[in-house]
């Protein structure tokens, strides 16, 4: 399973971060940045240290899970 973090920070000076699950294959960093500074710009994602101000990065995760069921 893939997620995608999005990292921002607070008015607070704090780290928010936004996950997506699966996100599209061969996002581009040049996407992501722009995504992030739609989210900034809209303000629609509150926090508790106040509104996001600017991008502090992303990452792609990359999750293996293996699951073993017993009767």
């Amino acid at each position: 399973m893939k997620t995608l973090e999005l990292q921002f920070v607070n008015e607070e000076g704090k780290t928010v971060r936004l996950t997506i699950d699966e996100p599209r294959e061969h996002v581009t960093q040049t996407e992501i940045a722009n995504v992030m500074d739609v989210i900034i710009a809209a303000n629609v994602f509150p926090s508790s240290g106040g509104d996001l101000i600017a991008k502090k990065g992303a990452r792609l995760i990359d999750t293996t899970v293996t699951q073993w069921t017993f009767a």
